[in-house]
Parts: structure tokens; sequence; C-alpha cells
């Protein structure tokens, strides 16, 4: 929100109304601390593995699978340890075990080609990721909708609406311009506690071949992981495309747990 002092006189009439919260002329100042905490957050997050539960829906049939995420020679890697929320069989552990030996020695054994590519590769990813979050911020204007308190956390709630002269950098990021999304920021922390986004019109993609459609959602959550260190909790999507003549959907639904630090993970990051 632009700073107007017609908006400065109105926050000083409504001063008791906000009481513990900022005027609305500082929605900006919190928007953008949150971003600076987010952007640190991202930067520390290689430094720690973690437990990903997936829940995959395609086409009408679900997946369930849970992984120990670590990190092997700078990237990722995900060691299945159950099915359908069901541990693994001592055969199935095994197999993994092996897995795990075969790929920590084929990456202990790239050329320095081999490695700058899958390190570019993981990096690209992370990026992407990266970048829709980051965008909201540049494609969205925000308005204060009042507090909440989520998950023992007292926030600002802030609804975000499509700026009409933003620009995306990107083919993913396109779907903003039919987005509107609504935040919830942590009032002592300036974390994000919770993000939504839902799209409201079409987004075409690809020469038009190709739509995003109403119906299309995704949710972010995040909790403290160490001091002011936040990291993701829950990211929900739901894609409602349409290609050429075809409609397809999926839905993807991650938690996040048991985050730890790894020593290989802070020493790849140092370098």
């Amino acid at each position: 929100m632009a700073q107007r002092t017609v908006v400065a006189v109105a926050a000083l009439c409504l001063t008791a109304l906000w009481a513990t919260g900022p005027a609305p002329d500082h929605i900006d100042q919190i928007v953008a601390e949150s971003v600076q905490n987010t952007n640190a957050d991202w930067s520390a997050a290689p430094q720690y593995g973690f437990t990903e539960r997936d829940v995959i829906t395609k086409s009408g049939k679900h997946t369930v699978r849970t992984y120990q995420v670590i990190m092997i020679e700078g990237s990722p890697y995900n060691r299945l340890i159950a099915i359908s929320d069901r541990p693994l069989t001592a055969e199935q552990q095994a197999v993994e075990a092996r897995k795990l030996q075969q790929e920590t020695a084929r990456r202990r054994a790239e050329s320095a080609a081999q490695r700058h590519k899958r390190l570019a590769g993981y990096d690209r990813e992370r990026q992407q990721d990266h970048l829709l979050m980051q965008e909201m911020i540049r494609a969205f204007d925000f308005k204060r909708a009042g507090e909440e308190t989520v998950n023992g956390r007292l926030c600002y709630v802030l609804d975000a609406t499509p700026r009409p002269s933003y620009e995306p950098k990107s083919r993913e990021t396109k779907v903003l311009k039919g987005m509107r999304g609504r935040m919830w920021i942590d009032e002592k922390q300036k974390q994000w506690v919770k993000v939504q986004a839902k799209v409201f019109r079409p987004v075409a993609f690809g020469l038009f071949i190709a739509h995003v459609e109403p119906g299309t959602e995704f949710e972010l959550e995040q909790k403290p992981a160490e001091g002011n260190l936040w990291l993701p909790s829950h990211f929900r999507m739901r894609v409602k495309a349409q290609v050429l003549l075809w409609s397809r959907r999926s839905a993807d639904d991650e938690t996040y747990t048991n985050y730890r630090r790894s020593t290989e993970a802070t020493a790849e990051v140092k370098r």
C-alpha cells in the first residue's frame, strides 16, 4: 500500500482499533521484513535433513510415500522409509539401504562435469520453487484483513489481489496474474506462518495450448525450526488444467517433520 497523507491521517484515527498491530500504511514494511526473513530461511534450508510424507493423487488414484531426506555430496537424496504409512519390511529396508550405498558411491565417483550438472539441477529446482513464492510479493497488492491465531502464533492477516502492472518473469509465474492470495505473518518474528493462493481466472501457457483453470490452488505452512529459522511444515497443491482437448487434475500434499542439522549439508553450504 502506497504511503499517502490521507492514509496517515486515517491511521491516527484508527490507532485504538489497531492496538497491538501496525497502521495500514505499514503493510509494505511488514511484507518486506517477512520476505527478508523468508530469504534467510531459504538460504539455510539445505543445511537440514527432514522426513517428508507425500500424498499424490492422479486420475483418482492415491499414493502415499514417506521419505528420509538426506544430503549426499551437496544435493538431497530421498530414502524411502514407509509405504501407505506402513514401515518397510526387513527385505525392503535392505533394498533401500543398498540403493543409498550405491547412490553415495556414484556421487563420490562423479567427474567434475557430472557433479556440476547434478548440483546445477538441484539449484535450478530450488530457484524455481523459491521464485514462485517470492514473485507473490511483486505480483500482488496487499490489504490488511485483521488478525488471527494460527498454530498458536498471533498473525497479521493480509489479503492479496493481482497487481495490474505485474509482468511475470517466467512461464511458471504467469499463473500469479490469475490468482488471489492470503498471507498469515507472525507478528513477533515476521515469518510466514501460512500462505494461500487460488486461481480465479484461466491462465494460458505455451502458445495458448494449455490453461491453468480455476480450482487450482496451493497452500504453504511453516513452523520454527531453530531460533528465528522457519522451515516448511506442510505444502498442499491442487492443479486443474486444460491441455488441448484434455482436462487434467492432480493433487500433491506434503508434510515435513523431524528437521535436523546435517553436518555434510553445513560443510557444503560453507564451501
